[in-house]
């Protein structure tokens, strides 16, 4: 069975964390084995994430990027996620309200997934709680803003 990582970060992260997501990913690829990611599609952390990973499909051709969407896409979003293999819009995410759809997403990613890659900064916010409920449910975590 694949390894699975998901990202979760801020809307807004400075560019110079490029290379530390890089570092990791890659770390993850060989420690792991892990060849499935799962990303959302909601900031610049997750555009980071996917860029990266991008580059990374020549030199490592078994991995897959997935986008786990929070909301059904009309035809004017089709377009913003083809940068992925596949997306992924979890069942019953259909009957959650709109405001709650990102939080719910992200704890359908965090328990399908073994690992987590993060960029939180403060103790509040939604990809801190993601973080946090990645953390209750045991995942191992890490978190390039320490």
């Amino acid at each position: 069975m694949a390894r699975i990582c998901t990202f979760f970060g801020h809307r807004t992260v400075p560019d110079e964390l490029r290379p530390r997501l890089r570092v990791e990913i890659e770390r993850h690829i060989h420690e792991h084995n892990t060849t499935v990611f799962y990303v959302g599609n909601n900031g610049a952390f997750d555009r980071m994430a996917v860029g990266v990973l991008q580059k990374l499909k020549p030199l490592y051709p078994q991995i897959r990027v997935f986008t786990i969407l929070a909301y059904m896409p009309s035809v004017r979003d089709e377009k913003s996620v083809t940068e992925y293999d596949t997306t992924i819009y979890p069942e019953g995410l259909e009957l959650v309200p709109k405001r709650f759809a990102i939080a719910r997403r992200n704890r359908w990613m965090a328990e399908q997934s073994a690992f987590v890659i993060a960029y939180v900064r403060t103790d509040y916010g939604g990809a801190y709680d993601a973080v946090r409920f990645a953390e209750r449910r045991g995942k191992s975590v890490t978190n390039l803003a320490d």
